[in-house]
């Protein structure tokens, strides 16, 4: 993940009917992140592993939704998913980067889930036929 310059989140505002977080930040830029996105890039050590390679690829969260946003600090979020997820920080540096860079990030992860064989939906099982 690239490195930004940290800047400070103005506003959060989830809307639900469309699972998607906007966030502003204090030099006015403007994003919005699905509640999939932020869940299959937690920064907990549950997704992200303990180290280089550790990273356990998240499947089937297609329909996840955020049903927390609690402040740590000044400097993060901690966000509770539907799925029970609630464990790592949304740091306002790692929001930024994922917001910049998301188009990246999420290209990444949909070839990974092609070559695993898994799914974003909860209920597709995926097949693979040899000819």
């Amino acid at each position: 993940m690239s490195v930004t310059t940290p800047q400070r989140v103005t506003r959060l505002h989830y809307a639900r009917s469309r699972r998607k977080l906007e966030l502003t930040f204090d030099d006015d830029a403007a994003f919005e992140l699905s509640a999939e996105y932020l869940r299959v890039f937690s920064p907990s050590a549950e997704v992200r592993g303990h180290g280089a390679g550790q990273e356990i690829l998240q499947t089937g969260k297609s329909s996840v939704e955020i049903v927390a946003i609690a402040p740590v600090g000044h400097y993060a979020a901690q966000i509770t998913f539907d799925d029970g997820h609630d464990s790592g920080l949304y740091s306002w540096a790692y929001l930024r980067d994922l917001a910049e860079q998301q188009d990246q990030y999420w290209h990444q992860y949909l070839q990974q889930l092609a070559a695993a064989g898994k799914s974003r939906d909860a209920d597709a099982q995926v097949l693979h036929f040899q000819p």
